[in-house]
């Protein structure tokens, strides 16, 4: 199945999932509790308990106790979340004997989430660096909610377009809990499985490598550029996506991992890079495929150089009717504003001019001259006139 990412028409999603993990944690307000206890009283899968922790942490709703395994307790705003839940979980240490039925209540935003009402883009999210993530469309859903919902459902997602649409930014966006690798042509079995390493007395001892962490963890697993990884790396990998979900570690005295309820797959494919090659066997793997373009309405929604945006997109036209080679994504307009508030907007549209492969870089500055009214060159460096 290929989808395609489109502009964002808005659709509110639910939080009952929240709701739930904020009334277990409330209800033993001392306790801790690891993922996968939460997800076996809950009866849900570990991929979307651990994403719904995260997000009553980065709340302040609940208190992250360990890293690994992760686990959670209450805070002292947990309970009042709690209280606007319509469905309540019983607390395993209460008596048996069934009390009057609590009043329904209306449930009461309880922070920020992914959406907003009917008619304006939901609400951006931050990304671990800081920076944040405004969601697109994807299937009538913002696209960070349609990636959260096929991980609970276990279906593994390739997102695919040029670089700088921002396939990555979504991913870390979408999953709190993410590993990444950052594949390339030099990425061994060992970067993935682990390997044995020195320690400072001399010794080796082996070090797991984020798969194994990812698996035993729960966690989501990004495979950056994956068709840069050869062929037969990946293949240790698929055995812990298929239904064993279990790998082996030869060279950890042929240790047997099997995967964590919460683990989950998701790689990117930059299909325009030089020796980036998407086998059947990989593509086989991924249920969803998904195609990541640069979203101008965006650009534009961000406050970026109308005239810039006008020109990226003419110069995508050109792109799709195979005219140029390259178009600039939303990464490169973002930096361009940057640039225009730092050295000013001709800069600015110099440096758009000159980041263009050399054979569009032509017809880049024409495009460019053109919406501006001025001749525009690639920016170098000049004398300077007293």
């Amino acid at each position: 199945m290929v989808l395609q990412l489109p502009t964002l028409p808005p659709m509110p999603s639910s939080a009952a999932s929240e709701v739930y993990k904020r009334q277990v944690l409330a209800a033993a307000a001392s306790d801790c509790f690891s993922v996968t206890e939460i997800a076996k009283r809950l009866g849900h899968s570990g991929g979307a308990v651990g994403n719904a922790c995260e997000t009553l942490v980065a709340r302040g709703e609940a208190e992250r106790v360990t890293q690994s395994p992760r686990t959670y307790r209450a805070t002292a705003t947990t309970a009042a979340a709690a209280q606007c839940a319509v469905v309540t979980v019983p607390n395993p240490s209460a008596p048996s004997t069934p009390g009057p039925p609590a009043p329904r209540r209306s449930p009461k935003p309880a922070g920020p989430t992914t959406s907003t009402s009917s008619g304006a883009r939901p609400a951006p999210v931050t990304r671990p660096n800081g920076q944040q993530y405004h969601p697109r469309a994807l299937a009538e859903l913002p696209d960070t909610e349609a990636l959260r919902r096929l991980r609970e459902a276990g279906v593994p997602v390739l997102l695919y377009g040029p670089p700088g649409t921002g396939k990555t930014s979504l991913i870390e966006a979408a999953f709190p809990d993410l590993i990444t690798v950052a594949g390339d042509g030099d990425t061994e079995v060992g970067d993935l499985i682990g390997e044995y390493t020195q320690r400072a007395d001399g010794g080796y001892e082996f070090v797991y490598g984020p798969l194994v962490e990812a698996m035993q963890q729960g966690r989501a697993l990004l495979l950056d550029d994956a068709t840069l990884i050869s062929p037969k790396v990946l293949a240790a990998l698929y055995p812990a996506m298929d239904g064993r979900r279990q790998i082996q570690v030869k060279a950890h005295k042929g240790e047997t991992i099997t995967a964590a309820d919460g683990f989950y797959v998701i790689a990117g494919h930059n299909p325009g890079v030089h020796g980036a090659v998407l086998t059947e066997a990989l593509s086989s793997r991924f249920s969803v495929q998904i195609q990541v373009g640069s979203d101008y309405d965006l650009a534009a929604s961000l406050k970026i150089n109308r005239t810039a945006v006008r020109v990226a997109r003419q110069i995508a036209r050109r792109q799709e009717v195979g005219e140029l080679g390259w178009a600039p994504q939303l990464r490169e307009l973002i930096a361009f504003q940057k640039i225009a508030d730092v050295l000013g907007t001709t800069a600015a549209f110099a440096n758009l001019v000159g980041i263009a492969p050399l054979e569009d870089r032509d017809t880049v500055a024409e495009l460019v001259s053109k919406n501006t009214g001025n001749p525009v060159n690639a920016l170098a460096l000049s004398l300077i006139h007293s």
